[in-house]
């Protein structure tokens, strides 16, 4: 079995996530519809819950707050990015996708 280089497998990771997270939406959306139908399952149960809670909007501040230094910090943040490697096919061939229904 050839095992992936770091990149490869994150590649793979990501993807399998994005696949999960597009079932999670399409399953919430369903419970959303019909809570009544498909909040009982035989191991779990699904409860709509409802929150609310206060956004600071910063487009409601007048420009020249906007526009002052004072107020803002710089931060910096690292992330790790997956790109096609250039002019390269794909080593692995990908794993099936989980059906979605």
């Amino acid at each position: 079995m050839h095992k992936a280089n770091a990149a490869d497998e994150l590649a793979e990771v990501r993807a399998a996530i994005a696949r999960l997270r597009l079932r999670e939406a399409r399953i919430c959306a369903t419970i959303l519809a019909t809570p009544e139908e498909a909040a009982g399952g035989l191991q779990f149960r699904a409860e709509v819950a409802e929150r609310r809670f206060r956004l600071f909007d910063p487009a409601l501040l007048p420009g020249s707050v906007l526009s002052d230094p004072r107020y803002w910090r710089e931060s910096v943040s690292r992330e790790v990015r997956c790109l096609p490697a250039a002019d390269t096919p794909p080593m692995i061939a990908p794993r099936p996708r989980c059906p979605l229904h």
